[in-house]
């Protein structure tokens, strides 16, 4: 009868985790977040070069969207979005709203261009000019800017 209840004594605890095995646990863990979180980043600075040069080509089509309307090109973004009283042609908004860019910078638009009919470009994730990597010039010019 004693070894019933010593065996249903037992039975009911609960082992308790040595120290050892939770900084196993722990290395363990750290380890595999050095691994992944370098992986993360690498693959978030490519979105975003990505996302940025998708944007300048979707403000690519509405500045010739309203070029073909108009006949030039706007003095700003913002006439794509809202109508210059002088233009009667204007059949926009062209694009509903300008996009800042991933890293949170306005898109740098410039009539007359020094590149082409007019330049369009990001400074990328630091906001200046010229820079490699995420830094780089995302440009309406240049479709290789950025690319390592």
């Amino acid at each position: 009868m004693k070894q019933q209840k010593s065996a249903l004594k037992n039975n009911g605890k609960r082992r308790n985790f040595t120290l050892i095995e939770v900084v196993v646990v722990i290395i363990i863990l750290v380890t595999l977040a050095s691994i992944a979180t370098p992986m993360y980043l690498g693959y978030v600075k490519k979105a975003n070069v990505g996302a940025a040069r998708t944007q300048l080509k979707l403000l690519q089509d509405a500045i010739t969207g309203y070029k073909l309307d108009v006949g030039s090109y706007p003095e700003s973004l913002s006439n794509l979005v809202t109508k210059d009283e002088q233009n009667e042609k204007w059949d926009g908004p062209y694009i509903q709203r300008i996009p800042k860019d991933p890293w949170g910078n306005d898109f740098v638009y410039t009539y007359p261009g020094e590149n082409g009919d007019y330049d369009l470009m990001s400074y990328g994730a630091d906001g200046q000019a010229g820079g490699t990597g995420e830094n780089a010039d995302i440009t309406s010019w240049d479709n290789s800017a950025g690319k390592e």
